[in-house]
């Protein structure tokens, strides 16, 4: 009798116990001057070590003050495992919405499903989750951009040009979108002679690119998943001697300036701070009962040195 009870006991704490890890305490929920419950919204970016991710969180930052809104930011640090850490820690600090921006689509899903299992809305950011209750996705079309690079590679070299792709963090759905999106036109019209990752970072696109130019001698043009790569790309054939147009993608500050000097060729360019403000503001039409779109587009545009200024 006396072991059944102690069985029991053990129980009963471990469902209380459960239950507790979940829900944040009370204590984590912020007043307003007004004693009221402030709206607080945590934001997990992938890296902050990329300017396009500042920018985006610039952009969430820049809306929640004009709203009176507390964010909570977090940096995953390009670490999926770190990310997922840092949501847990999110949803313990009591935060009313979640705003993701994955650094792996897959990785991802078990922070957002936690965050399902205990009602807090998740608005996603320039890249989706595979898995797990997304309210809306935040991002430009992706898969637009890709096929405006190679449109624009085909309208300047003509068809067949030799193209290398320096392609995303693998898993992330930025990646996959970005080279379907470039596929559709560079399968039928160009050719693509290497692709390879380099893990949306600039050092890794200039290490990269090194490796892919002295097996490639012939490539008339390089394709990057984001400007950090494509940066790093045009410091490798730099080095090398060689004049290879370059097309990036996201439209940062140090990619613009470096069409502006001549050296990047083009870039699809996101808006990165207008992703972040409608990504805010779809997590409080959330919160206020309102219907949000699942896809939430923001405008791209191929930014080139006849338009750079405009």
């Amino acid at each position: 009798m006396k072991k059944w009870t102690l069985t029991l006991v053990s129980m009963i704490l471990i469902v209380v116990l459960a239950g507790c890890s979940l829900e944040p305490p009370g204590w984590a929920k912020p007043k307003s001057a007004g004693g009221k419950e402030q709206k607080k919204i945590g934001l997990s970016i992938s890296t902050l070590n990329n300017p396009f991710f500042v920018s985006l969180k610039d952009g969430v930052v820049a809306e929640a003050q004009k709203q009176g809104i507390q964010v909570v930011v977090v940096d995953a640090q390009n670490d999926s495992a770190k990310q997922t850490n840092d949501v847990d820690d999110l949803i313990q600090q009591g935060v009313d919405a979640l705003l993701i921006n994955p650094a792996d689509s897959a990785a991802i899903s078990t922070a957002v499903q936690s965050a399902n299992s205990v009602g807090i809305p998740v608005i996603t950011l320039d890249r989706s989750a595979d898995k797990g209750e997304v309210a809306a996705l935040v991002a430009s079309d992706n898969a637009k951009g890709g096929r405006m690079a190679a449109e624009y590679i085909v309208k300047q070299l003509g068809e067949g040009a030799k193209v290398i792709e320096l392609e995303g963090v693998p898993g992330a759905s930025a990646t996959r979108e970005r080279g379907k999106g470039f596929h559709e036109i560079a399968d039928q019209k160009l050719d693509v002679v290497a692709k390879q990752s380099a893990d949306f970072d600039r050092s890794k696109g200039l290490n990269v690119m090194e490796n892919l130019l002295q097996g490639n001698p012939g490539v008339q043009a390089v394709f990057a998943h984001n400007d950090e790569m494509a940066l790093g790309a045009i410091e490798a054939i730099q080095s090398s001697g060689k004049d290879i147009p370059v097309i990036g993608f996201d439209g940062n500050d140090d990619a613009i300036k470096s069409i502006q000097d001549g050296k990047l060729t083009a870039t699809v360019a996101q808006q990165p701070e207008l992703i972040g403000q409608l990504a805010l503001q779809a997590a409080l039409d959330v919160l206020s009962g309102k219907q949000v779109e699942k896809s939430i587009p923001a405008e791209l545009k191929l930014v080139t040195k006849e338009n750079v200024n405009q």
